[in-house]
């Protein structure tokens, strides 16, 4: 039983109705949840609050039988971990928490402002629906494979903050001492600055401070933007990636083996490298006793076996 509701609960497949049924009516619950929180919010609607609350009240009843249900069935999750560490596991893990978060303003006990503003955590269940699309995949796959690009630019962006934040501060204070008070009223001219906010709240009147501030705002135009750059060149390597390998196992009508060398070319070369050449066509890495599927970033061992297209082997 407890393996059928782990099925039933997970993302379902179009031959289970049972299971896509679930999925679609969760979905439902999250937006009807996500709906009634809105509207609680305006002071107009307030003849309905009896029923946006029973709407509340039942929707996240769903939601904690639903994750009730996942710690009872995590072991069918993490099969490789005895049951007491998979369930905690599974509370560690990001759905696990989210959920707990859904569920704790609901608490008597937690009525204060900063336990009611974790109803906002609820929007995240949407992550869930996501999850299903291949669109999604691709976002955390990007950032996976580019968080140490993304992550340098970032530092640089903060470092430049801190330096032009102090050095506001220092131009700035002695004209205006009520509006630069101290180092963090510059973190905030040069965060909004930098990142061509413009919030106008505060705003340099020395003329070594305006001075200042067009160099800001111009390193902003260019720093801000490498993150981007960085994201977009990701989707564009991910989708012709991915639409290169859609076409990659059409037309195959004969296959070969190659037992990779030392010497080989394509030893010690990923298949991404491999595959820029567009000499070698392979469908299949066999490693000992794995069998691994030719993804970009694999590389290619001594000993390995390569099923190749034979019409397109290496010479």
């Amino acid at each position: 039983m407890r393996k059928r509701i782990f099925e039933i609960i997970k993302i379902g497949s179009r031959e289970d109705f049972i299971s896509r049924f679930c999925d679609y009516f969760i979905v439902f619950i999250i937006i009807l949840n996500i709906i009634a929180t809105f509207m609680m919010t305006f002071d107009s609607l307030s003849s309905l609050a009896t029923v946006l609350q029973i709407v509340e009240y039942v929707t996240v009843g769903f939601f904690i039988i639903e994750y009730l249900m996942r710690i009872i069935t995590a072991d069918f999750l993490y099969p490789d971990e005895k049951p007491w560490k998979a369930r905690l596991h599974f509370l560690r893990s990001f759905d696990g928490v989210v959920d707990l978060l859904t569920i704790l303003p609901l608490v008597p006990l937690l009525g204060f402002v900063a336990f009611r503003m974790l109803r906002v955590i609820r929007i995240f269940h949407l992550f869930r629906i996501n999850a299903q699309y291949d669109s999604f995949n691709i976002i955390t796959i990007v950032l996976h494979e580019k968080w140490k690009q993304i992550a340098s630019s970032v530092l640089i962006i903060l470092i430049i903050m801190l330096a032009s934040s102090m050095g506001i501060y220092s131009v700035e204070h002695d004209a205006q001492p009520d509006v630069f008070q101290n180092a963090f009223s510059g973190m905030w001219w040069s965060m909004s600055t930098l990142l061509t906010v413009g919030y106008g709240d505060l705003y340099p009147i020395t003329t070594a401070g305006k001075i200042m501030g067009m160099i800001i705002a111009f390193l902003g135009v260019g720093l801000v933007a490498i993150p981007t750059g960085i994201i977009s060149a990701g989707f564009v390597e991910q989708y012709s990636y991915r639409n290169s390998a859609g076409k990659k196992y059409a037309d195959i009508s004969e296959i070969g083996e190659i037992l990779v060398r030392a010497d080989d070319e394509i030893c010690g070369k990923t298949i991404e490298e491999i595959e820029q050449v567009g000499t070698l066509r392979i469908l299949l890495v066999i490693r000992e006793e794995l069998k691994l599927i030719p993804v970009g970033d694999l590389i290619i061992k001594e000993k390995d076996i390569v099923v190749v297209d034979s019409k397109k082997i290496i010479k």
